[in-house]
């Protein structure tokens, strides 16, 4: 009996979802001020532009990497005081998780662990080259990537359409 209940508690563990973060690291970092010392000489009432995307490949049977790019431009009137791009990325353990799910991990839960370490190093380079701190929004990754999905269906369809009037 004893042994019986053992293998059931077995199974029934192999069958759980389990996800885990293996590792968190900066994959490539830039920071570029091509208008400096001039720029420092102007009223700081910058206009910052945050361009984002996010992309993943499987490293291993249930391991994937996620990648979290940004990139961030200060511009003050019309000259760039400064433009930040980081890959902030991580290695992620996720077993038992498949279809719909495994993307919305992936693609959405996964860089919202991501940002606050891009965030961070963005606000640490920013202000050793000299500019006010950077304290960039939350952004919601959830939404971001329910648009990117319609946005997928919608091309999908129209792919279909076009089809079925050739």
């Amino acid at each position: 009996m004893a042994e019986n209940d053992q293998a059931a508690a077995g199974n029934e563990n192999q069958a759980q979802p389990q996800f885990a973060l293996q590792r968190i690291y900066v994959k490539d970092l830039s920071f570029e001020s091509p208008n400096s010392p001039t720029v420092f000489q102007d009223q700081w009432k910058p206009q910052v532009n945050l361009d984002l995307n996010t992309s993943h490949n499987k490293v291993s049977d249930n391991q994937y990497e996620v990648v979290l790019s940004l990139t961030v431009t200060a511009k003050v009137e019309d000259k760039v005081a400064y433009i930040v791009e980081i890959q902030q990325a991580g290695v992620f353990l996720v077993k038992g998780i498949e279809g719909p799910q495994l993307g919305q991990m992936l693609g959405a839960y996964c860089p919202n662990i991501l940002f606050p370490y891009a965030r961070e190093a963005i606000d640490g380079i920013v202000n050793k080259g000299s500019f006010p701190a950077l304290m960039l929004a939350p952004v919601n990754f959830d939404a971001i990537y329910a648009q990117a999905l319609k946005r997928k269906q919608e091309e999908a369809a129209g792919e279909n359409k076009e089809e079925q009037t050739h």
